[in-house]
């Protein structure tokens, strides 16, 4: 190691020491030996071949013999073991403006929390606003400097792309020259975490160079990466690529759904092509030299003896059906109310009153409040007695209500074990209960599923909370025997959450063969912490219609009359 490289490993270990809330003696003899050797006007070699290392102001002996093993490749075992015992998310988080090792730790330390993903999670519930130090201004800063960092990521959650998408896909309509143009790629198949944004348009070849001219004037670019007569790759000031094509009418449907289906999807529909006699590619549906004009994806659809295929389900997972009937697919206006949003009892940033209002102007006629539960200390989590002091207002809020209803509910934590946090004396007064897992992550498949199949039978239990425990491009679920929870589920009449939160967005849509064959019942909830945080629905909604799920097979498109018949009956 030079001069340079042994400082970078001097301050890698006061760090190291810092977020393993080490001796802060030990940390300051590191940092102060920063600064001496930055000051130093001799060289490392020079240094350690003189025995002048060790003389210089706070190195001293012990030091200077762990800096000559650094200086000559050696291993140190005890630098070794720092780094092996700290969580390598807690040194991403460093990289967050203005979060020192001292709250990185304390982050750790007081919430578990270990990764970037984690950290945002955590910010949009608000569990940093009551950490001495912190607060909702340091919680705010937290979630603009994780978004600085997304910038440089090479992944993306579908809510984030989609907003971005929307922008873009607005301002090239505003272009007059453009005849349609249309979002495509597995954004519009409504994938949880995507690459990059693709947009099909359609012109005449002379309208071509105004088009072009037009898009890179777009506001939020930051480069052109390459183009072409009839491609336009650039980068958003996001971070996100967009990759804009352009093609004539007549070859706009045929690339529109060739951008848009899957790998897989694009060549089962070309394996039917063929046996049908026609060649499908993304420039058109051939027979022999003879091209077949069709003005939509549903008229090659239908010439290839198919249903229109709603976007989402272009995955090839048992679409491509010639008497498939998706007219049914849930949609965003079928919901007729919400489960699973906390108020300020526990984590959440508005009252219950407020949310009750949000639910309104949002067409909903019902709201299923769940705080957390007690051992959810971290979340402000409801001891018996304020249980109790929230059903009060509960009551009186709805003797106020007319046409809405607020359902007392409870998102209990499932323990260790597979009990709840309530005695079942109390989870009787619930006209719901949503049973989660928010702890002991790292137990092997069989205990977490034991765990959870437990909470299943329990006679109070009404839904399994974000199954998997995921939190998309920050942590993998926790091991899970998915078909045995859904079997269980299919049993014993519980309904299976699909979280909303765009972070979560769990139960997988790729089990939604399997949970719609056994008759399982899903909920579409927000899980929301704010008012702003019920939104969030549309992206489950597409994410539904992945897996999917059919409005019949979704609680909460229930009327107010009908959920209510239905959660006394349950």
């Amino acid at each position: 190691m030079n001069k340079g490289q042994v400082l970078e490993r001097l301050e890698e270990m006061a760090v190291l020491l810092e977020l393993n809330d080490a001796n802060p003696f030990k940390i300051r003899a590191y940092q102060n030996a920063v600064r001496t050797l930055e000051t130093a006007a001799q060289d490392m070699a020079f240094l350690l071949e003189s025995g002048e290392l060790e003389k210089l102001k706070g190195i001293g002996k012990g030091l200077s013999q762990q800096i000559r093993v650094w200086a000559i490749g050696d291993p140190d075992p005890d630098y070794e073991t720092l780094k092996a015992e700290t969580p390598p998310g807690l040194l991403e988080m460093l990289q967050i403006p203005g979060l020192g090792p001292k709250k990185v730790s304390a982050i750790y330390a007081q919430l578990g929390i270990a990764s970037l993903g984690e950290l945002e999670y955590a910010c949009h519930e608000n569990r940093l606003v009551t950490m001495k130090g912190f607060g909702a201004k340091t919680q705010a800063n937290i979630l603009q400097g994780l978004e600085f960092l997304k910038t440089r990521q090479g992944l993306f959650l579908y809510p984030f792309a989609q907003e971005k998408a929307s922008v873009v896909l607005n301002w090239l309509k505003q272009s007059p020259q453009l005849k349609h143009c249309a979002l495509a790629g597995s954004l519009r198949r409504a994938k949880e975490v995507v690459k990059d944004i693709d947009l099909v348009g359609a012109c005449d070849e002379s309208e071509r160079e105004a088009i072009r001219a037009h898009f890179l004037a777009l506001p939020q670019l930051e480069a052109i990466i390459e183009q072409s007569l009839t491609q336009i790759r650039i980068r958003l000031t996001s971070g996100l690529n967009v990759d804009f094509r352009l093609v004539s009418e007549a070859e706009y449907p045929f690339l529109l759904l060739h951008l848009t289906g899957s790998k897989e999807h694009n060549t089962a529909l070309q394996v039917r092509a063929k046996e049908r006699g026609f060649t499908l590619n993304e420039y058109g549906l051939f027979r022999g030299e003879e091209s077949l004009a069709c003005e939509s994806e549903s008229a090659i659809f239908s010439a290839l003896g198919l249903p229109w295929i709603p976007p989402e389900l272009r995955e090839n997972s048992s679409e491509i059906v010639a008497d498939a009937d998706f007219s049914d697919l849930i949609q965003t206006h079928d919901l007729k109310g919400v489960f699973h949003a906390h108020t300020t009892w526990s984590d959440g940033a508005d009252s219950l009153e407020a949310m009750v209002k949000a639910c309104q102007e949002r067409g909903y006629s019902y709201l299923g409040v769940s705080e957390h539960s007690q051992s959810a200390v971290y979340a402000h989590g409801l001891e018996v007695e304020r249980v109790h002091a929230q059903w009060q207002e509960i009551d009186a809020l709805n003797a106020r209500l007319e046409g809405f209803k607020v359902f007392k509910g409870i998102e209990v934590d499932i323990l260790p074990d597979g009990s709840l946090d309530y005695p079942d004396e109390l989870l009787a007064g619930f006209d719901f209960v949503i049973a989660s897992v928010h702890s002991r992550f790292k137990m092997t498949e069989i205990e977490m599923t034991e765990r959870i199949l437990k909470a299943i039978h329990h006679p109070r239990v009404t839904m399994i909370g974000h199954l998997t425990g995921r939190i998309l491009l920050a942590r993998e679920g926790y091991p899970v025997n998915v078909p045995a929870v859904l079997e269980a589920c299919a049993q014993t009449g519980t309904v299976m959450e699909l979280n909303a939160h765009p972070s979560r967005l769990d139960l997988d849509w790729r089990h939604g063969a399997l949970a719609r064959q056994l008759g399982v019942q899903l909920v579409i909830s927000p899980d929301a912490h704010s008012c702003d945080g019920l939104d969030v629905v549309t992206y489950g909604v597409g994410v539904a219609r992945k897996g999917g799920w059919t409005r019949s097979a979704v609680l909460n498109t229930l009327s107010l009359s009908e959920i209510s018949a239905w959660l006394t009956k349950k």
